[in-house]
Protein backbone atom coordinates (compact mmCIF):
# COMPACT_ATOMS: atom_id res chain seq x y z
CA UNK A 1 0.00 0.00 0.00
CA UNK A 2 1.54 3.23 -0.90
CA UNK A 3 -0.25 6.97 -0.41
CA UNK A 4 -2.22 8.25 -3.37
CA UNK A 5 -0.06 11.16 -2.75
CA UNK A 6 3.47 11.33 -1.77
CA UNK A 7 3.33 12.49 2.06
CA UNK A 8 7.19 13.13 2.68
CA UNK A 9 7.56 15.40 -0.39
CA UNK A 10 5.94 18.82 1.45
CA UNK A 11 6.31 17.64 5.26
CA UNK A 12 8.47 20.08 6.73
CA UNK A 13 9.64 17.85 9.55
CA UNK A 14 10.29 14.32 9.32
CA UNK A 15 10.03 12.44 12.59
CA UNK A 16 11.67 8.77 12.37
CA UNK A 17 11.49 5.92 14.65
CA UNK A 18 15.06 4.84 15.60
CA UNK A 19 14.75 0.99 16.52
CA UNK A 20 13.82 -1.31 13.51
CA UNK A 21 13.15 2.03 11.67
CA UNK A 22 16.27 3.85 11.01
CA UNK A 23 19.01 0.87 12.81
CA UNK A 24 18.72 -2.51 12.52
CA UNK A 25 18.42 -3.46 16.14
CA UNK A 26 15.33 -5.87 16.60
CA UNK A 27 17.11 -9.12 16.35
CA UNK A 28 19.87 -7.98 18.78
CA UNK A 29 16.80 -6.62 21.04
CA UNK A 30 15.09 -9.98 20.36
CA UNK A 31 18.32 -11.65 21.16
CA UNK A 32 18.95 -10.27 24.56
CA UNK A 33 15.75 -11.02 25.56
CA UNK A 34 15.85 -14.68 24.69
CA UNK A 35 19.39 -14.77 26.99
CA UNK A 36 17.56 -13.21 29.89
CA UNK A 37 14.45 -15.15 29.85
CA UNK A 38 16.17 -18.35 29.62
CA UNK A 39 17.90 -18.18 32.88
CA UNK A 40 14.19 -17.90 33.90
CA UNK A 41 13.03 -21.03 32.00
CA UNK A 42 11.50 -19.44 29.54
CA UNK A 43 12.29 -20.14 26.04
CA UNK A 44 11.26 -16.86 24.09
CA UNK A 45 9.52 -17.11 20.49
CA UNK A 46 9.46 -15.00 17.49
CA UNK A 47 5.87 -14.64 17.63
CA UNK A 48 5.41 -13.72 20.95
CA UNK A 49 8.44 -11.19 20.72
CA UNK A 50 6.40 -9.78 17.13
CA UNK A 51 2.86 -9.78 18.96
CA UNK A 52 3.44 -8.36 22.33
CA UNK A 53 7.26 -6.95 22.57
CA UNK A 54 8.22 -5.59 19.10
CA UNK A 55 8.39 -1.50 19.16
CA UNK A 56 6.78 -1.70 23.40
CA UNK A 57 9.68 -0.05 25.78
CA UNK A 58 11.47 -2.21 27.69
CA UNK A 59 9.67 -1.58 31.15
CA UNK A 60 6.33 -2.95 29.91
CA UNK A 61 7.87 -5.72 28.23
CA UNK A 62 9.81 -7.09 31.39
CA UNK A 63 6.29 -6.56 32.89
CA UNK A 64 4.42 -8.23 30.52
CA UNK A 65 6.75 -11.21 29.95
CA UNK A 66 6.42 -11.68 33.79
CA UNK A 67 2.60 -11.82 33.61
CA UNK A 68 2.65 -13.97 30.08
CA UNK A 69 5.28 -16.46 31.58
CA UNK A 70 4.37 -15.93 35.51
CA UNK A 71 7.46 -15.50 36.17
CA UNK A 72 8.87 -15.74 40.23
CA UNK A 73 10.92 -12.97 39.67
CA UNK A 74 10.55 -9.21 39.83
CA UNK A 75 9.91 -7.01 36.68
CA UNK A 76 12.35 -4.87 37.83
CA UNK A 77 15.26 -7.47 37.80
CA UNK A 78 14.71 -8.21 34.07
CA UNK A 79 15.03 -4.60 32.99
CA UNK A 80 18.25 -4.13 35.11
CA UNK A 81 19.45 -7.29 33.59
CA UNK A 82 18.36 -5.97 30.03
CA UNK A 83 19.52 -2.20 30.43
CA UNK A 84 23.00 -3.71 31.86
CA UNK A 85 23.10 -6.02 28.49
CA UNK A 86 22.31 -3.48 26.49
CA UNK A 87 24.90 -1.10 27.89
CA UNK A 88 27.53 -3.87 27.22
CA UNK A 89 26.49 -4.29 24.08
CA UNK A 90 26.68 -0.45 23.01
CA UNK A 91 29.92 -0.10 24.85
CA UNK A 92 31.80 -1.91 21.88
CA UNK A 93 29.09 -1.93 19.29
CA UNK A 94 26.51 0.48 17.39
CA UNK A 95 23.56 -0.74 15.72
CA UNK A 96 24.01 -1.39 12.31
CA UNK A 97 21.98 1.20 9.94
CA UNK A 98 19.14 -0.37 8.31
CA UNK A 99 19.12 -0.58 4.71
CA UNK A 100 19.32 2.90 2.62
CA UNK A 101 18.62 4.92 6.29
CA UNK A 102 21.56 6.88 5.43
CA UNK A 103 19.79 8.05 1.86
CA UNK A 104 16.87 8.65 3.68
CA UNK A 105 18.44 11.34 5.99
CA UNK A 106 20.57 12.81 3.28
CA UNK A 107 17.36 13.22 1.22
CA UNK A 108 15.57 14.71 3.89
CA UNK A 109 18.39 16.80 4.64
CA UNK A 110 18.57 17.95 0.91
CA UNK A 111 15.00 19.23 1.03
CA UNK A 112 15.45 21.20 4.15
CA UNK A 113 13.19 19.18 6.39
CA UNK A 114 13.31 19.43 9.95
CA UNK A 115 14.27 15.50 11.50
CA UNK A 116 13.79 14.06 14.57
CA UNK A 117 14.18 10.89 16.07
CA UNK A 118 11.13 9.68 18.23
CA UNK A 119 11.72 6.45 20.08
CA UNK A 120 10.67 3.64 22.87
CA UNK A 121 14.19 3.01 23.20
CA UNK A 122 16.71 4.46 25.45
CA UNK A 123 18.60 7.68 25.12
CA UNK A 124 21.88 5.60 25.82
CA UNK A 125 20.93 3.60 22.33
CA UNK A 126 19.88 6.87 20.45
CA UNK A 127 23.05 9.17 21.31
CA UNK A 128 25.18 6.20 20.14
CA UNK A 129 23.72 5.97 16.38
CA UNK A 130 24.17 9.47 16.65
CA UNK A 131 27.78 9.90 17.22
CA UNK A 132 28.72 6.37 15.57
CA UNK A 133 27.43 7.84 12.09
CA UNK A 134 27.64 11.51 12.36
CA UNK A 135 24.36 12.76 13.03
CA UNK A 136 24.40 14.98 15.66
CA UNK A 137 23.78 17.89 13.45
CA UNK A 138 21.00 16.03 11.25
CA UNK A 139 18.42 15.52 14.12
CA UNK A 140 17.61 18.71 15.75
CA UNK A 141 15.53 16.94 18.20
CA UNK A 142 15.32 13.79 20.03
CA UNK A 143 12.75 12.34 22.49
CA UNK A 144 13.27 8.80 24.21
CA UNK A 145 11.63 6.68 26.71
CA UNK A 146 13.05 8.77 29.39
CA UNK A 147 12.04 11.97 28.32
CA UNK A 148 7.48 11.52 28.60
CA UNK A 149 5.86 9.80 31.39
CA UNK A 150 4.41 7.45 28.83
CA UNK A 151 5.86 6.20 25.96
CA UNK A 152 4.65 4.47 22.85
CA UNK A 153 1.88 3.44 22.25
CA UNK A 154 0.65 6.61 24.05
CA UNK A 155 0.68 9.34 21.50
CA UNK A 156 3.17 11.57 24.30
CA UNK A 157 6.65 11.26 22.83
CA UNK A 158 5.49 12.48 19.36
CA UNK A 159 3.37 15.69 20.63
CA UNK A 160 6.23 16.49 22.51
CA UNK A 161 8.86 15.78 19.15
CA UNK A 162 6.24 18.17 17.74
CA UNK A 163 6.57 21.00 20.05
CA UNK A 164 10.24 20.53 20.22
CA UNK A 165 10.55 21.62 16.48
CA UNK A 166 7.02 24.26 16.40
CA UNK A 167 5.68 22.04 13.82
CA UNK A 168 1.69 20.95 13.60
CA UNK A 169 1.19 17.09 12.91
CA UNK A 170 -0.49 18.75 10.06
CA UNK A 171 2.95 19.95 8.35
CA UNK A 172 4.95 16.52 9.69
CA UNK A 173 5.20 12.55 9.14
CA UNK A 174 6.48 9.77 11.12
CA UNK A 175 8.14 6.79 9.83
CA UNK A 176 7.88 3.37 11.48
CA UNK A 177 8.26 -0.12 12.01
CA UNK A 178 5.42 -1.49 14.46
CA UNK A 179 1.90 -1.46 14.81
CA UNK A 180 2.91 -0.06 18.33
CA UNK A 181 4.64 2.88 16.95
CA UNK A 182 2.38 3.46 14.10
CA UNK A 183 -0.36 3.88 16.57
CA UNK A 184 1.58 5.80 18.76
CA UNK A 185 1.95 8.60 16.16
CA UNK A 186 -1.74 8.07 14.13
CA UNK A 187 -2.81 9.18 18.62
CA UNK A 188 -0.44 12.45 18.07
CA UNK A 189 -2.39 13.13 14.74
CA UNK A 190 0.13 12.43 12.19
CA UNK A 191 0.19 10.67 8.84
CA UNK A 192 2.07 7.68 9.21
CA UNK A 193 4.41 5.71 6.80
CA UNK A 194 5.11 1.87 8.07
CA UNK A 195 8.02 0.01 6.72
CA UNK A 196 7.59 -3.38 8.50
CA UNK A 197 11.03 -5.52 9.55
CA UNK A 198 10.50 -9.14 9.65
CA UNK A 199 10.08 -9.47 13.45
CA UNK A 200 6.74 -6.87 12.45
CA UNK A 201 5.70 -8.02 9.23
CA UNK A 202 2.22 -9.62 10.78
CA UNK A 203 1.05 -7.33 12.54
CA UNK A 204 -1.63 -4.98 11.77
CA UNK A 205 -0.80 -2.03 9.53
CA UNK A 206 -4.47 -1.51 7.94
CA UNK A 207 -4.16 2.44 9.58
CA UNK A 208 -1.04 2.85 7.99
CA UNK A 209 -1.37 6.00 5.93
CA UNK A 210 1.00 4.75 3.46
CA UNK A 211 3.25 1.04 3.47
CA UNK A 212 6.77 0.12 1.84
CA UNK A 213 8.63 -2.67 2.05
CA UNK A 214 11.88 -0.72 1.99
CA UNK A 215 13.44 2.79 2.69
CA UNK A 216 14.27 2.57 -0.59
CA UNK A 217 10.53 1.59 -1.90
CA UNK A 218 9.79 4.64 0.28
CA UNK A 219 12.09 7.13 -1.21
CA UNK A 220 10.70 6.31 -4.52
CA UNK A 221 7.70 6.24 -4.34
CA UNK A 222 7.53 9.89 -1.97
CA UNK A 223 10.00 11.96 -3.48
Amino acid sequence: MSAATPLLKDAKAVLFDHDGTLVDSEEIHFTLWCEILKEHGVTLSRHFYSEVMAGIPLVKNAYDAVDAFSLRVDAKVLIKKKQQRLKDFLSNNAFPLMPDARMAVERCLQRGQQLAIVTGGSRIATDKTLSEYGWQRAFSVTVTVEDVKESKPAPDCYKKALSLLGVTANEAVAVEDTEHGMQSALDANLRCIVIPTALSSKQNFSKASAQYNSLATCLKNEY
